[in-house]
């Protein structure tokens, strides 16, 4: 799982100039500012449309959290803040343009700037582009292939320089929409040409730049390299966990919301019923997907999960729900892979926090006396010290 990201600091970091390696995290208090009133400071990309827009949404119903929306076009994002009635005071759009890695950086000196002392809660990143009929691969301004920068290597970079900032939150959580399509365990991934498919990365190790387009180093296909980049997130989401979590309680995730029948990113493709239920093969797929991650070395300290009942196509609306679910839901708050089927992710996470109130509280009420100093209950049972973190 390290040769991915050995790999981008060997080749693509100094083949670009920049510095992509995760930084040394040292142990830190958590600060608060106050005029952000006790809400938790998210940070999601692409909120201007498609399932950001709506995540963003369903993040600010919840009065819970303040949402940073990162987006390329602000104008576009002022437009869809007035329609969408995002309350100013709980939404504050910036500029980030994934395309670019001079742009990653200079969102995070404006959002660092902004926010003070205040730490990030939540970091979901979740913008992407998908370019699976072109002929030729497009490039970004750094010269890397747009699918894998925008959708990949833009984001192992925000990650990287807000990874410090997010072990200052208690809880913090950092969330990757991932997609079924990445691996090639799945009926999507792996019964549907092309398959998502790294090799020995002979092409990142020549630096993944024009005219090299593919990590693999073959030549350049649409649809794989928007698969190839989903694989990365999960690799990358993975390895983020074996070497971050247990020294800063970070839970690092990937999340399939299910198969978005309006997507922007289906644009011109014949649209789906979404009150229908899918055809078999997509049923298949959605449930070879809660034990996708399995291949790729998620561990027995992770975990996959389907939340809900039987697969069906989703609306933009729901998925939405669902990724606020892997930002807010208690059940959520392990390292892993998130998967759904068929249900109201926002009424899950409702009753699943109401459940997991109603267990503290009756925990508490009814917990016998500890004899203290001895590291074991009045019962002679061992005390854990992970009895905060329960697994639903």
């Amino acid at each position: 799982m390290r040769l991915l990201l050995l790999a981008l600091a060997a080749a693509v970091a100094p083949a670009a100039g920049l510095n992509l390696q995760m930084p040394a995290l040292r142990g830190q208090t958590g600060l608060t500012d106050a005029r952000f009133g006790g809400k938790k400071l998210v940070v999601v990309t692409g909120t201007s449309s498609g399932l950001g827009r709506k995540t963003a949404a369903a993040l600010l119903r919840t009065g819970k959290y303040h949402v940073v929306g990162a987006v390329r076009d602000l104008d576009k994002m002022e437009v869809v803040a007035e329609v969408d009635g995002f309350d100013p005071d709980l939404f504050t759009p910036m500029h980030c343009e994934l395309n670019s890695f001079a742009s990653v950086r200079a969102f995070v000196d404006e959002l660092k700037e902004w926010k003070a002392a205040k730490p990030v809660d939540r970091l979901i990143c979740n913008a992407a582009v998908y370019q699976p009929s072109l002929p030729y691969a497009k490039w970004s301004e750094d010269g890397h292939e747009q699918q894998m920068q925008i959708n990949y290597l833009s984001h192992f970079l925000l990650t990287s320089l807000l990874l410090d900032d997010l072990a200052k939150a208690p809880g913090a959580r950092c969330v990757f929409v991932g997609s079924v399509t990445g691996n090639d365990n799945t009926v999507g991934g792996g019964g549907v040409y092309p398959i998502a498919d790294l090799k020995k990365l002979d092409g990142l190790k020549l630096g993944a730049k024009n005219p090299i387009s593919m990590f693999d180093g073959y030549n350049f296909d649409g649809a794989k390299a928007y698969k190839d980049s989903k694989l990365c997130l999960a690799m990358l989401s993975h390895t983020l966990h074996q070497n971050y979590h247990k020294q800063t309680g970070i839970a690092f995730s990937t999340v399939y919301p299910g198969a978005i029948a309006d997507s922007a990113m289906l644009a011109g493709k014949p649209p789906l019923d979404t009150s229908a239920k899918l055809p078999s093969f997509v049923k298949a797929m959605v449930e070879f997907e809660l034990n996708a991650m399995r291949r790729i070395g998620f561990g027995q300290d992770m975990h996959a999960d389907g939340l809900t009942g039987e697969a069906e196509a989703v609306s933009t609306a729901q998925a939405g729900g669902r990724l606020l679910q892997a930002a807010h839901d208690v059940r959520c708050s392990k390292s892993g892979h998130w998967a759904w089927k068929e249900g109201d992710a926002a009424a899950e996470a409702a009753a699943a926090a109401a459940a997991a109130r109603a267990r503290a509280a009756h925990t508490a009420s009814s917990r016998p006396p500890r004899r203290f100093g001895s590291g074991r209950s009045a019962t002679g049972s061992r005390v854990s010290s992970r009895s905060g973190r329960t697994r639903v």
